[in-house]
């Protein structure tokens, strides 16, 4: 592993607290080291108390933040000797203890220190910096993993058998570190947990994580090219079979069912996780569980395999009943699969929003390397079901999920949304992931891939008039999100203006087709997607004034958005803008030919309509997620306009 330490870079950060903010990110933006939210650092400073007094203060990472982006804000700072007289207790709640952090902090509006916060209070060194290595990971989780660590490092790590987190792997730690000389000692590792290095500075502390990180991963090339001739050949990855989209809605929705609400699933054709779903002993070696307890809040104790989904339901309440009386307060947590393994799909992983399906595969492709890695050298093994229950159960962690998923009204549904790229389809787009729903943006322009950059969309360039390229727009969404909830259609044309007695076949025939044909066309592929959906499929299409109030010159224009709108019938609605001009379809030129021909100026133009206002492509988009959402859940065949009140139309 690279040092990536640079001194002038380090500059920049000010004062002690500021180089621990620094080697956080630089620990952080390793994944071999930690994933979302993992690890935690701090730094020990003498500050003054506000009658001048010197005071011992501990810079803790807050609970919940990622090492990567971290700012200063982002600690938080305690009275050190409150929290390092805390290990001297022999019994501490949880609920004691994260009162007795609250109660050390310096300032009472600072965020919750990490749980971690008592074990680094009691390192004899300035800095201290916690992660969890995979290659440190895959030794612990061998048979005799303490004895490879110890002959690897010798004295100059502590090794800590395995406690939960909090109060009672600090106070394991305290009873290691008192009974040894810590002349020598620049880490402590704790057993299918993590490494804990430190030293009179960040970077000092910094450099040992790195130097004893890269030991561990020698150790593991060396170990691996000398069994590889005594271990049976990895199985080779095959080729990613086509799957139907219909067979992956199925399978989400299920999930959905018994999760209680929708959730994404996504589909990873990666070469490691399909190699892996192929593997020969997969179920021996998944169902042990993950390579530490922190990671079952995202991934769960073990996988599904298969598709049968409330059998895998079953069996975990019957886990959860035999556990329940190490948590008898807790109430169960859903019992649906977060990864799931199939011959035929592969590798899936599932969450109720995407960036929990995405922590779930983070995660789980990095467990797939630890089991590799410890099967190499001599077998994988990992802690008991009860230490990962009490993980999962435990309230501290489960705060976690909180911070990561806000429910919103469309968390967990995903919509697909035409002629995304820009104006009302683009404002659409944007809206529903604001509002929680993963998005499939299609569009025949390339800017469809640029609408955002969240993980939760995914645009795609295709033209809805090739068959065969909107089926496999569509299978890139369902790959990626698990199956389809909402329709918004929006992509359209409008042909240029022209009496009948001039009209233009070519450009009747273009409105036609893509208005119309391509339209019905994308109909009967989401159709069976759409009654897969958790909570129904729904469809918004974007109909038009001109439905109601053809405009002259407009009749192939008119005529195909009249079309279109007679298959809103079924739980599907119409909302049929006017006049919205910061759309692809009004040119400068165009707006200023359309007012010159009516005598307006172009603002009188632009709010001719009864209410006098302009209305917007949000303004539309706004329409478009209430129709979709829970309000009109009871409503379809509605034609909804949104023109600030039309006299042609009233």
């Amino acid at each position: 592993m690279e040092n990536r330490w640079n001194r002038t870079d380090a500059e920049a950060f000010d004062g002690p607290l500021g180089s621990c903010v620094y080697a956080s990110r630089l620990l952080g933006s390793e994944p071999s080291l930690v994933l979302h939210g993992g690890g935690n650092t701090s730094v020990k400073v003498i500050d003054h108390d506000l009658h001048g007094e010197q005071m011992e203060v501990l810079w803790v990472k807050a609970s919940g933040h990622d090492l990567a982006t971290i700012e200063p804000a982002m600690f938080v700072a305690l009275r050190l000797d409150r929290i390092r007289r805390l290990v001297a207790l022999d019994q501490l709640s949880d609920a004691a203890m994260a009162n007795e952090l609250r109660v050390a902090r310096i300032d009472a509006s600072a965020p919750t220190p990490s749980v971690e916060a008592i074990l680094h209070a009691i390192v004899p060194a300035t800095a201290v910096h916690h992660t969890h290595p995979d290659a440190l990971l895959a030794i612990a989780n061998t048979p005799d993993g303490r004895e490879k660590i110890e002959e690897l490092y010798g004295a100059r790590v502590v090794v800590v058998p395995y406690a939960r987190s909090g109060f009672l792997l600090a106070k394991a730690t305290a009873d290691a570190i008192g009974r040894l000389s810590m002349a020598d000692t620049v880490g402590i590792v704790l057993m299918n947990h993590g490494l804990f290095t430190f030293g009179g500075s960040s970077d000092e502390a910094y450099s040992r994580m790195i130097d004893l990180v890269t030991e561990a991963e020698r150790h593991l090339e060396r170990s691996s090219a000398a069994a590889a001739g005594k271990r049976a050949k990895s199985p080779s990855v095959g080729p990613i079979r086509g799957v139907g989209a219909a067979a992956l809605a199925k399978l989400r929705s299920e999930i959905s069912t018994v999760a209680g609400a929708p959730v994404i699933m996504s589909r990873h054709t990666d070469a490691t996780s399909w190699a892996f779903s192929q593997h020969q002993d997969l179920e021996n070696l998944a169902a042990r569980g993950p390579a530490t307890p922190d990671h079952v809040i995202w991934t769960k104790t073990v996988p599904m395999f298969g598709r049968d989904v409330e059998q895998y339901a079953a069996r975990y309440r019957s886990y959860y009943e035999q556990h329940k009386p190490r948590a008898p307060t807790s109430s169960m947590l859903d019992p649906a699969p977060r990864v799931i393994f199939d011959r035929e799909l592969g590798m899936l992983t599932a969450g109720p929003d995407v960036g929990g399906a995405d922590r779930a595969r983070d995660i789980y492709l990095q467990t797939i390397w630890i089991i590799e890695q410890a099967t190499a050298l001599g077998g994988y093994t990992t802690l008991s079901p009860e230490d990962f229950f009490d993980v999962e159960y435990w309230e501290l962690e489960q705060a976690k999920l909180d911070r990561a998923s806000v429910a919103r009204n469309f968390t967990g549904e995903v919509a697909i949304v035409t002629g995304a790229a820009s104006g009302i389809g683009r404002a659409c787009a944007v809206e529903l992931l604001e509002h929680g729903a993963a998005v499939v943006g299609l569009d025949l322009s390339a800017a469809v891939a640029t609408v955002s950059d969240a993980p939760a969309y995914l645009g795609v360039a295709c033209d809805l008039t090739i068959p065969g390229a909107v089926v496999a727009a569509i299978d890139a969404g369902v790959e990626r999100f698990g199956g389809v909830d909402m329709l918004v259609a929006a992509a359209g044309v409008f042909p240029d203006s022209a009496p009948i007695a001039v009209a233009n076949p070519d450009a009747w025939r273009r409105a036609m087709s893509v208005n119309v044909e391509a339209f019905v066309h994308l109909l009967s592929v989401v159709h069976p997607l759409l009654v897969l959906a958790p909570r129904g499929g729904r469809v918004v299409v974007i109909g038009s004034k001109n439905v109601a109030a053809p405009g002259p010159g407009a009749g192939a224009y008119s005529a195909s958005k009249a079309a279109a709108n007679q298959l809103t019938r079924v739980r599907v609605n119409s909302v049929h803008p006017d006049a919205v001009f910061d759309t692809a379809l009004w040119t400068d030129e165009l707006v200023a030919e359309r007012a010159a021909r009516y005598g307006l100026t172009i603002d009188e133009y632009k709010r001719r309509n009864l209410m006098g206002i302009e209305i917007t492509s949000s303004d539309v988009a706004g329409v478009v997620a209430a129709a979709l959402g829970p309000v009109f859940s009871c409503v379809t065949g509605a034609h909804i306009p949104i023109d600030g009140g039309n006299d042609r139309v009233i």
